[in-house]
């Protein structure tokens, strides 16, 4: 299955490549990452770095963009990015988040398809041009998860030790932007980009069943059960039905190469 993706995924980007437009823009995307969850702050954009960086390091996105012009409006895009998440309660607004001083940092690969909308014509063939632009599409998220392990001896005495897990999810990102072309092949782009996912555990606050390993346990099958159930309601922060959010606020610098595409009306 994932060999047939991969071949489809391929032969789109080749078809596409060979299409109308086949003016591309490659590109470097800097900024910052933060989190908006059930742990930390909650700005939605440019939040402050937090902790030590040998600590937490900082709240970073890089990348790298590919944009395929199809006219001088509209624009198909592809990034792959990396956001180093930070959450911190103690630097929260609210108070209660203040008191429970949860905290931690979270790596984020993250691979975008956008769909982009130029309100001016800045793909045109001129020397420079201004103009703001809106984009969505669908984002697969490839992160860091909290697996607990659990020594069950009795209903009241459990045991619990954590190690690092992989997880995936999906987002469904959109965002505004402003570009700048100029020197006929350059252009500077910046943007604000937000990033519902379909996850809540981007900040550790919540774990499924499915992630916890009963590595022992004294107790006979439905008595282990409720054990982890109640484990995982004690271990549940915030509102479970409120998924995390991951925005951004980058700038792009990017180069345009290609036939200049023949824009038919």
């Amino acid at each position: 299955m994932k060999k047939e993706l991969t071949y489809t995924f391929i032969a789109l980007f080749c078809f596409m490549s060979f299409a109308n437009a086949q003016r591309h823009e490659i590109g470097v995307q800097l900024g910052m990452s933060n989190l908006v969850g059930d742990i930390g702050r909650t700005n939605y954009v440019l939040q402050k770095p937090v902790g030590s960086i040998s600590d937490y390091g900082l709240p970073f996105y890089g990348g790298l963009m590919y944009r395929m012009n199809f006219n001088p409006y509209q624009t198909v895009r592809l990034n792959l990015g990396f956001s180093n998440i930070q959450f911190d309660d103690r630097y929260a607004a609210e108070n209660y988040r203040r008191v429970r001083q949860l905290r931690g940092t979270n790596s984020v690969f993250s691979a975008d398809l956008l769909f982009e909308y130029n309100f001016l014509p800045v793909n045109e063939e001129q020397v420079s041009m201004l103009s703001p632009y809106v984009f969505g599409g669908v984002s697969g998220l490839y992160m860091e998860a909290s697996k607990p392990e659990l020594i069950i001896n009795s209903a009241s005495n459990v045991i619990v030790s954590y190690s690092k897990d992989k997880a995936f999810t999906m987002a469904l990102p959109v965002g505004v932007g402003l570009k700048y072309k100029f020197n006929y092949n350059w252009a500077l782009s910046g943007e604000f980009t937000f990033r519902p996912t379909f996850s809540d555990k981007v900040d550790y606050s919540m774990v499924d069943e499915k992630d916890i390993t009963v590595k022992k346990t004294s107790l006979g099958t439905e008595q282990t059960a409720a054990v982890v159930q109640s484990f995982i309601e004690q271990r549940t922060i915030g509102n479970p039905n409120s998924k995390d959010w991951i925005n951004s606020a980058t700038l792009i610098l990017s180069y345009s190469f290609g036939r200049p595409p023949c824009y038919c009306k």
